[in-house]
């Protein structure tokens, strides 16, 4: 037996790994395309958790103003979604590399679950502290899920710019389904319209965990030799995708989470704000679709820009924005432009290398926190 071969074999006193299933750690043992089943589990994960998020988007900018001490105080719901996001990135990269998505991901819908029926609560006992707890929570969720897209960048090479646009594609469907589950909510339980549209947030949750559990399970041994991986993604070539995304994520927030108020105070109703908040989640996804072609055609970073560039304009249209179409355009166009920017930048910093777990939690926790920064300064001023 040559040396090439003993350096492959796994023997008492040598360095060994037990890696997540689907994921070698030599780039050269991973599959061109991640199997289908792998893939719809991740699919239909990330498109319910959107919709448990979408449900949330739906009631805390409201829920917080009827509950907010103050008026300024409103928005600090929904900057402690973001919040509870960003804390869950390093969580989210490091376990999922050392335990599998099957216990990452499932730990992370559990606390979607927790959060969601603590918002109920919280709304129904007219509890500001209690509703900021949740909604963390649920932020928690939201970032374990956000790393779904990583997943299939790590777990395929020439398959992987489709299977990511693909996942973050799923999440249009949310848009779709949320207004619906929220009028059955509502149906269900007339009186706490907000707190049923919380608890059937939980509920979707309990779907996320069920679809994490149903994932592969089973570990195979890596050797020091397949241990040997790529260079890490440069942290000189790291700070263009992640300084685009995160511009991006603070420009969206800001316009999104201070349109459903402003469209209130413009005389729209309740309904046509939650229809024109679900038509932004689907501009937010859909588009993701194309930019596969549009990497290729324009280069990530171009597309990045161009995102960057509508969401501009979107804020240009919000800024004289005063009925339901207006409002509409603005939220539909600022939308696409996150989806091309985040795609593309996620797209970039796969492309660029092999980003390491602590690069991949450090780009995804600068887009909440940018997140957050945008939410707070969304809040209404004391006149």
């Amino acid at each position: 037996m040559n040396a090439d071969r003993l350096a492959s074999v796994p023997r008492a006193g040598r360095l060994a790994c037990f890696c997540p299933p689907g994921v070698a750690p030599d780039d050269d043992d991973r599959p061109a395309e991640m199997s289908r089943y792998a893939l719809a589990l991740t699919v239909a994960g990330f498109a319910l958790s959107v919709l448990a998020q979408t449900l949330a988007i739906g009631v805390l900018p409201i829920a917080g103003l009827l509950i907010a001490p103050k008026a300024a105080w409103s928005t600090l719901p929904y900057a402690a979604l973001l919040a509870g996001a960003a804390v869950a990135t390093f969580p989210a990269s490091f376990l999922e590399g050392a335990f599998g998505r099957r216990a990452a991901f499932a730990l992370g819908a559990s606390h979607g679950v927790a959060g969601g029926l603590v918002m109920a609560w919280a709304i129904g006992a007219q509890h500001f502290v209690g509703l900021c707890l949740g909604a963390f929570w649920l932020g928690v969720a939201q970032g374990f899920s956000l790393f779904y897209r990583h997943v299939v960048g790590l777990d395929a090479r020439a398959g992987a710019a489709r299977a990511m646009a693909t996942v973050f594609a799923a999440g249009a469907f949310a848009g779709l389904a949320a207004p619906a589950l929220a009028r059955l909510a509502a149906d269900l339980a007339p009186n706490q319209i907000y707190a049923a549209a919380a608890a059937a947030a939980a509920f979707v949750q309990v779907g996320v965990m069920a679809l994490a559990l149903a994932a592969p399970v089973g570990a195979r041994v890596a050797t020091e030799q397949a241990l040997a991986r790529p260079a890490p993604v440069a942290w000189s070539v790291m700070a263009g995708p992640t300084l685009l995304g995160a511009l991006a994520w603070f420009a969206m927030t800001a316009i999104m989470v201070a349109s459903p108020g402003a469209m209130i105070g413009c005389g729209v109703s309740a309904a046509d704000a939650t229809g024109a908040v679900a038509w932004h989640v689907v501009a937010m996804y859909a588009p993701a679709l194309a930019v596969p072609l549009l990497v290729a055609r324009l280069g990530a970073p171009a597309l990045a820009a161009l995102g960057l560039a509508l969401i501009a304009l979107a804020k240009w249209l919000s800024l004289g924005a005063d009925q339901y179409a207006s409002f509409l355009v603005a939220l539909i166009i600022v939308a696409v432009g996150w989806a091309w920017t985040t795609a593309a930048a996620t797209q970039w910093l796969h492309g660029a290398g092999a980003p390491s777990r602590l690069q991949l939690a450090l780009h995804d926790a600068a887009l909440f926190l940018a997140a957050v920064a945008g939410a707070l300064i969304a809040a209404p001023r004391p006149v």
